[in-house]
């Protein structure tokens, strides 16, 4: 299983900047892809972007403004905000897909979400 756990959340001015972590814990082989989900209200849970090998993938409204970054040696995923919208207000959920064997598939984990709140 993963456990993981988030920080960062809070209330900011449009224009404003904030970072997000997800530390990720428990029992598991590797944790091959991390990313970042939200969800406003109201509104179904749409994807933010992830990171997997290196590779980052975002989604078009967020594209150079946010970066995600990982330190695997921690299982640990960011989430740097920049030019923040007040479109971009949500719960921010972290995710992991973890693998239990060296060739088994991978399961995914959530985080428990963290509200961001951008005012005009």
């Amino acid at each position: 299983q993963v456990q993981l756990v988030e920080s960062g959340g809070g209330l900011v001015q449009a224009g404003g900047s904030l970072r997000l972590s997800c530390a990720g814990s428990g029992t598991f082989f590797s944790i091959n892809v991390m990313g970042w989900y939200r969800q406003a209200a109201g509104q179904q849970r749409e994807l933010v972007g992830t990171i997997s090998s290196g590779t980052t993938i975002y989604s078009d409204s967020v594209k150079g403004r946010f970066t995600i970054s990982r330190d695997n040696g921690k299982n640990t995923v960011y989430l740097q905000m920049n030019s923040l919208k007040p479109e971009d207000t949500a719960v921010y959920y972290c995710y992991a897909e973890a693998s239990y064997h060296r060739s088994g598939p991978n399961y995914r984990a959530w985080g428990q979400g963290t509200q961001v709140t951008v005012s005009s």
